[in-house]
């Protein structure tokens, strides 16, 4: 037999069964934390070897302006929403947001909504970048969206989910609390660095809404379905150990006219449900992280 690849070493592995048992505050058995993307797509990227930004020739008018929807209208369609229900915002930010749209910012800052990075633009992929590169992005986000909100990012999710293989050791350098660039879990999870410490804490791509709408073809009422059907089930298992469940959002879509409503309803089914703890990423994970000190005293 030909010997596979070998583990990458991100993390250890820990089966589901025999975990030591997290409680959330309340006696709530899920922690649901939503990730608005709050992004900047440039209408003219430029272009990287190993991935176009736009599916057709740039500058694409199309892709550049229906995704400015969000920076005009549908952010506060879907804030809105997030609000009247409880739900904090842990945004996931083009930091470049800061200086084109800085209204939009200081809308989620106004909310009272946890800051992390997502890249300087969506549109400028980490591939290959040297690590002087990967640095500049790192502190450029740290400084920036400390000067428009107040808040020192404790977060990351990598820009257009790409990456070089120190990324994650680099976070922990500079102190981040949580990455959300891995899938592997419906818990926080700690995820093997070169030194310090870095969490992984559960985001989504099987109920991110870019997927429900582009890649499995949902209608508003089905995505609003899957999050609810998405929840009772984690809701249930976590009676027995805490889990997690992300909902992250762009509001581009999820705040049409059209899926606002369904949207809505699945938000208000699960804070009315009574098990669910409407967190932060940061409440998440710091919660996560005090049970595990306890545990291994």
């Amino acid at each position: 037999m030909q010997e596979g690849a070998p583990d990458p070493g991100l993390y250890d592995y820990h089966p589901n069964k025999g975990r030591p048992k997290i409680e959330w505050p309340g006696g709530k058995t899920c922690a649901v934390w939503v990730a608005p993307n709050l992004e900047y797509y440039e209408i003219d990227p430029p272009i990287h070897p190993k991935r176009n930004p736009w599916p057709h020739p740039a500058p694409s008018v199309v892709g550049y302006s229906h995704r400015d929807h969000s920076n005009r209208v549908s952010h506060w369609r879907m804030a809105e929403v997030m609000t009247r229900h409880g739900f904090p915002g842990s945004v996931s930010l083009s930091v470049a947001l800061c200086q084109h749209h800085p209204e939009v910012v200081a809308d989620a800052v106004s909310r009272g909504w946890e800051f992390f990075s997502h890249g300087i633009y969506n549109t400028r992929y980490s591939y290959d970048m040297t690590e002087e590169q990967e640095r500049a992005i790192i502190e450029d986000s740290i400084a920036t969206v400390e000067a428009a909100t107040g808040q020192r990012i404790r977060g990351w999710l990598a820009p257009a989910l790409t990456h070089t293989p120190r990324t994650l050791d680099l976070l922990a350098e500079y102190e981040f609390d949580y990455t959300c660039d891995l899938y592997h879990d419906d818990q926080v999870q700690e995820v093997k660095v070169a030194e310090g410490l870095l969490a992984s804490i559960p985001y989504s791509l099987e109920v991110n809404d870019h997927y429900g709408f582009f890649v499995y073809n949902m209608s508003g009422r089905e995505y609003a379905e899957t999050l609810v059907k998405q929840y009772e089930r984690l809701a249930e298992e976590g009676a027995n150990s805490g889990t997690v469940m992300c909902i992250p959002l762009h509001a581009y879509l999820i705040g049409q006219p059209h899926r606002i409503g369904p949207f809505e309803e699945a938000l208000e089914h699960i804070a009315k449900d009574g098990r669910a703890w409407l967190a932060t990423a940061g409440e998440i994970v710091d919660a996560w992280r005090e049970q595990m000190g306890r545990a291994q005293q």
